[in-house]
């Protein structure tokens, strides 16, 4: 019997397009995941920054007259020098942390508009909280040091 001829081609021997385009899919997803990967991993490794200072030297208690009220602006601080020695404030505001402006009878915070005597007592809120004391230390030497981490 005579065989009659097929219109189908014989398979090729190497790649089709479909499992080209399987092959280039599966590429570009391992591709995305080794750079996916890499960024995550970088994020992870990145170094956190350093925690602020929390003790500032002020420098000789007798360059601040009694009386004297100091503004100390890389500790965001006021420091105070009263009848009964020196104390400081947090120019921070406690209700959002907004710095506080000096106003002639206290404090105005400019976020929310909270009021503050100036010995820090809320007048207007919203704020619900004094300003926070902050601690200064004479030392034996005449130095003072604003620590402003603690009360």
């Amino acid at each position: 019997m005579n065989a009659m001829p097929s219109n189908a081609d014989p398979p090729k021997a190497g790649l089709t397009r479909r499992s080209f385009l399987v092959l280039a899919g599966k590429g570009l997803m391992i591709l995305s995941g080794l750079l996916g990967l890499g960024e995550l991993l970088q994020f992870l490794g990145y170094p956190s920054e350093a925690s602020p200072p929390t003790r500032f030297d002020l420098g000789l208690a007798s360059a601040y007259p009694p009386g004297s009220r100091t503004p100390v602006p890389q500790a965001n601080a006021l420091l105070i020098h009263g009848e009964t020695g020196f104390t400081a404030l947090s120019l921070v505001c406690p209700h959002l942390g907004c710095t506080v402006d000096p106003v002639p009878d206290g404090f105005a915070c400019p976020c929310h508009g909270s009021r503050f005597d100036a010995n820090g007592a809320v007048r207007v809120g919203p704020a619900s909280e004094p300003m926070r004391a902050l601690k200064v230390e004479e030392s034996p030497d005449g130095k003072l040091v604003l620590h402003t981490n603690q009360r």
